[in-house]
């Protein structure tokens, strides 16, 4: 078991994800920042900040929601990635790579969640 959140290997790639968002943000239209840049930036760190603060929780039931919310805001990144690419902010190569990868982080979380329940 990890000693630290950043040792978590769905942490790790949640924050390798979020560095890969914070640079295609930045290339977004000046009159997004406010809006799908923000809101894209927040879901993607939102994720690793759940994982965080799951692996801080006692109580596996608190873990497990937690947890579930993370893996609820790879959906939402999901969603603003697919809005980009129809904005053409992103490409269709980029995003189905991104896409891809958050779903593979979904999957991770949800093997992480089962993995609890068996400890628990």
């Amino acid at each position: 078991m990890a000693k630290a959140f950043y040792e978590l290997k769905i942490w790790q790639n949640g924050y390798e994800l979020l560095m890969k968002v914070y640079k295609i943000t930045s290339t977004f239209p000046k009159e997004e920042r406010y809006s799908l840049t923000s809101q894209l930036r927040n879901s993607a760190n939102s994720v690793i900040a759940n994982i965080a603060e799951a692996h801080g929780r006692y109580y596996f039931a608190d873990k497990v929601r937690v947890l579930y919310t993370a893996r609820g805001e790879v959906e939402e990144t999901r969603s603003h990635l697919r809005v980009a690419c129809g904005c053409k902010y992103v490409n269709e190569e980029l995003f189905n790579r991104l896409d891809e990868e958050y779903e593979g982080l979904s999957k991770g979380i949800s093997g992480y969640i089962r993995s609890l329940k068996r400890n628990n």
